[in-house]
């Protein structure tokens, strides 16, 4: 199976998609998650992996807007358990540290760690384990990247601090995506749909109060402005059922009182 992830091998994302689909894969890495979804339109990549939100810093709303706006559908989600690790060359110690390489992300988890080490700057990049690659490809002495145990154990770094994350209970969620049309999944558990109610008092907690009607546990709901109509938002929601006729009957009902809907994947929810 032809699986795209956002970063290289030994990424986040790497490890999701072994993961989720096991080793038997064949990889397709993209630097930007913006590139993701014309790779299926391509047929260069059959399913992708797409971060969604972290336990720490919530939403990651460009991603819910190539959702929507390319017409992806979400067959799959996967928890996973982030630990960050300060890694270079083997023999460095972290004295030897000049400065560190990492997502943005990375370096927002880690920032409590690195007040103990001034002597250290700390500089944005596109990726976490691309900068892993560069320090062994270049051999790079003083700089430290922030990564995965599988992008140390990738290009051959040493681990010179173990979980430095300040927050240790810290996970991200990520969602399998496909373009098919056909979303339809009676055995599923979860769904994720996108509605646009009306200016009317009391048109979000009606929706709401028909999936409460119907047994339907939400578990995340998120607001995003209608880019072609100011002050007119539209609302990512992802509940649980138990069972998918109680689903399709409040789907049926909550479309007669939104403007619009979308069902954008029914799927089966993950651990977390």
């Amino acid at each position: 199976m032809k699986v795209a992830i956002q970063g290289i091998k030994g990424s986040f994302h790497h490890i999701v998609a072994k993961e989720y689909f096991g080793e038997n894969i064949d990889l397709v890495e993209c630097l930007s998650f913006s590139e993701m979804p014309q790779l299926l339109v391509d047929k260069k990549a059959e399913v992708l992996i797409m971060a969604i939100e972290n336990s720490i810093a919530g939403a990651i709303l460009p991603n819910y807007a190539l959702i929507d706006d390319n017409n992806l559908a979400i067959s799959g989600e996967y928890y996973l358990s982030i630990c960050h690790n300060l890694m270079g060359l083997q023999g460095q110690t972290i004295e030897d540290i000049k400065e560190v390489y990492s997502h943005p992300m990375a370096l927002l988890q880690c920032h409590s760690f690195f007040k103990n080490y001034p002597h250290i700057k700390l500089i944005e990049d596109k990726d976490t384990a691309s900068v892993a690659k560069r320090i062994h490809d270049n051999q790079l002495i003083g700089i430290g990247a922030i990564a995965s145990n599988l992008a140390a154990n990738t290009y051959s770094l040493n681990i010179i601090a173990p979980e430095i994350q300040t927050i240790k209970d810290n996970s991200t969620r990520f969602f399998v995506l496909t373009g098919t049309e056909n979303r339809t999944n009676v055995s599923s558990n979860k769904a994720s749909i996108k509605f646009i109610t009306s200016d009317d008092t009391g048109s979000l907690a009606t929706v709401l109060t028909i999936l409460a009607k119907h047994n339907l546990n939400l578990s995340k709901i998120q607001s995003m402005p209608v880019i072609d109509t100011p002050w007119k938002y539209a609302f990512f929601a992802d509940f649980i059922f138990e069972s998918y006729a109680d689903y399709y009957n409040a789907i049926v009902e909550v479309k007669k009182e939104v403007e619009a809907l979308t069902v954008l994947g029914e799927y089966n929810k993950s651990k977390r």
